[in-house]
């Protein structure tokens, strides 16, 4: 685990029309290499799992397989949240967290389909699927 487990933590959309505030979960921050995260960030989708977590503002919903659904701010189009359906967690962008995060990298995801514009060298981990 790369953070305290239980310790607090609060972001927000770049425009500010959502905020949020929670508790870390014990799963650790990884980044995501797939095709649907890359598309979805930009580039890389790093993110942790919510314990708790309390929403200010309008989220939008996207459906984005049949196994999950991404949130983001309609007004600014920020990526905010991954959450799979079924369960009452919700995993948060990193980049979204206000600083100090707590958080710090533990490994890579998905990496067999990372874009061929970039290099992993970080060290850390790395599933070629998960």
């Amino acid at each position: 685990m790369t953070h305290s487990a239980g310790s607090e933590f609060s972001g927000s959309c770049l425009c500010g029309q959502v905020r949020f505030e929670g508790t870390w979960g014990s799963d650790p921050l990884r980044a995501c290499h797939c095709g649907q995260c890359r598309r979805w960030s930009g580039h890389v989708w790093a993110a942790a799992l919510a314990d708790r977590l309390e929403i200010t503002g309008e989220v939008t919903w996207f459906r984005s397989s049949a196994q999950a659904e991404r949130g983001f701010c309609p007004t600014c189009g920020s990526s905010l949240f991954w959450h799979r359906l079924g369960s009452d967690k919700i995993d948060v962008a990193a980049g979204c967290v206000d600083a100090p995060t707590g958080i710090v990298l533990s490994g890579h995801i998905y990496v067999a389909d990372k874009g061929d514009y970039y290099a992993i060298d970080d060290g850390l981990p790395q599933v070629e699927r998960e």
